[in-house]
């Protein structure tokens, strides 16, 4: 193998310029030739793809989204649009790819292997629902967003002596929600892994209202439930002052932080070295700091889960 392509699909995530870096220069220290194919499986299609040299990607570690820039396209679901992709790959001379993205962007990868053509997936997403992995490139950065916009909220909290419902993003993953609720001791945590009795939870925010506490944090994931009408709910059933925030976009933006810098540098190397291997189909992914990879079709069959002991200790220590 002398050429191969590296692209961004899908969501975009603090980390993937890391990741692009890795793939870029481990290939041309590989001796391979690198293309990067612009705006995901869109500009695939389009055959929006030019060489990448060394130099191209010099400064953009420490930078949040994706210099390849990302977006959405129906037309490559279909068979007539991946094949457009890979008439394109074969213009190119590109042999190989490696493919930065969320489950959609594996779905992706994993169709045009199926046609015969060698793709690995590197797990690029804030919501760390793929299989196979223990973190996603992104995550780490969107967690310490989010926490650092709960402090921020909490002070706000305590000065009016109010509720606040904080929405926090993850899709249909309670990651973010679960992670982010434990580290700034959040009194609930709502997410869609876990069913939730608004009697209970009512009942434990008067608790503390009768012990002078003032004022309560709930982190609500996205995938569950909107944090607007939980916040309706709460207030509903506290007669509680609640107010509520969605924090949207903010989650996806900023500089990557080390961990997120040092796991897509990793990861995207590995992407690389699989595809010399002669391997293809396959995942990439961390388990206990290990690397390790998976062929991408079985990952995709499985089911995301979160760790439910660490949802058990959330609840204890909010009492």
């Amino acid at each position: 193998m002398k050429r191969i392509g590296v692209l961004t699909s899908g969501g975009d995530s603090p980390g993937m310029n890391a990741a692009i870096r890795a793939v870029v220069r481990k290939a041309i220290h590989s001796d391979i030739e690198v293309y990067g194919i612009y705006y995901g499986f869109a500009g695939l299609i389009e055959g929006n793809i030019e060489k990448l040299e060394i130099g191209s990607v010099g400064d953009i570690i420490h930078r949040g989204g994706t210099m390849l820039y990302t977006a959405r396209t129906e037309e490559f679901k279909t068979e007539e649009g991946r094949q457009k992709g890979i008439d394109q790959l074969n213009k190119f001379g590109i042999e190989g790819l490696v493919v930065i993205g969320g489950d959609g962007s594996f779905h992706g990868a994993r169709k045009l292997t199926e046609s015969g053509y060698p793709c690995i997936g590197v797990p690029g997403t804030i919501d760390n629902d793929i299989p196979g992995t223990d973190f996603t490139i992104g995550f780490d950065t969107a967690l310490n967003t989010v926490i650092d916009a709960i402090d921020k909220i909490r002070d706000t909290a305590t000065s009016h002596e109010r509720t606040y419902v904080i929405e926090v993003m993850g899709r249909d993953a309670g990651d973010l929600a679960l992670w982010s609720g434990l580290a700034d001791g959040a009194e609930t945590i709502v997410i869609p892994e876990a069913p939730y009795n608004m009697d209970e939870i009512a009942a434990r925010l008067k608790k503390g209202h009768e012990r002078g506490k003032k004022h309560s944090i709930i982190v609500v994931a996205e995938g569950c439930e909107s944090g607007v009408s939980f916040g309706k709910k709460i207030e509903e059933a506290t007669q509680f002052e609640t107010r509520v925030s969605v924090l949207g976009y903010i989650q996806r933006g900023g500089r990557p932080t080390a961990s997120d810098r040092v796991l897509a540098s990793r990861l995207g190397a590995r992407a690389v070295d699989l595809l010399l291997a002669g391997k293809q189909g396959r995942m990439v992914g961390i388990q206990q700091n290990r690397l390790v990879d998976h062929d991408i079709a079985e990952a995709l069959q499985l089911e995301h889960t979160i760790d439910m002991d660490m949802y058990k200790l959330s609840k204890e220590l909010s009492i």
